[in-house]
């Protein structure tokens, strides 16, 4: 079962930003759940700037980051200049490895990152288990109607 955004009720995919809303997961940005996260979009910047960040698999092309193109009204961002092919991925793999960023911070980035998908999946299970509970009070509520039904068709027919 597929935990689902507090906010816009979509599903929450575990390469999703994710915070947690009144106690319940909620995309960062509902309408650009995959986009990097200001601190991921703050690293590439400071120590990426000046050498690609991201390869276009379908152009074999590399890319900075400043060259990635933004769609209209930057609704989507990362993208392909050639293709449109949406970059995102490639350009958090790159700053979880590149050697310019200490790795401390690449380090610590990807903590978490993974505790968010973490996050995600726990949900996801107690969603599942929940779902579970919710099926078995269920049937053992239908046996109990079925007992007390036929207990009261015993007791007017004698």
């Amino acid at each position: 079962m597929q935990v689902n955004c507090s906010k816009c009720s979509q599903p929450i995919a575990l390469t999703d930003n994710i915070e947690s809303s009144d106690g319940r997961l909620a995309h960062t940005e509902c309408d650009r759940p995959q986009t990097l996260t200001p601190e991921e979009g703050f690293l590439i910047f400071v120590y990426c700037s000046e050498h690609a960040v991201a390869q276009c698999l379908s152009c074999n092309r590399n890319y900075r980051f400043e060259e990635l193109a933004a769609g209209l009204f930057r609704r989507h961002t990362n993208m392909c200049p050639r293709c449109g092919t949406d970059l995102t991925e490639s350009v958090r793999a790159h700053l979880f490895g590149c050697a310019m960023a200490p790795s401390e911070v690449r380090v610590r980035a990807q903590e978490v990152r993974e505790a968010a998908q973490r996050l995600v999946k726990q949900s996801q299970q107690a969603r599942d288990r929940s779902d579970v509970l919710i099926r078995e009070a269920e049937a053992v509520l239908l046996e109990r109607q079925r007992d007390l039904r036929e207990a009261m068709s015993r007791r007017t027919t004698s």
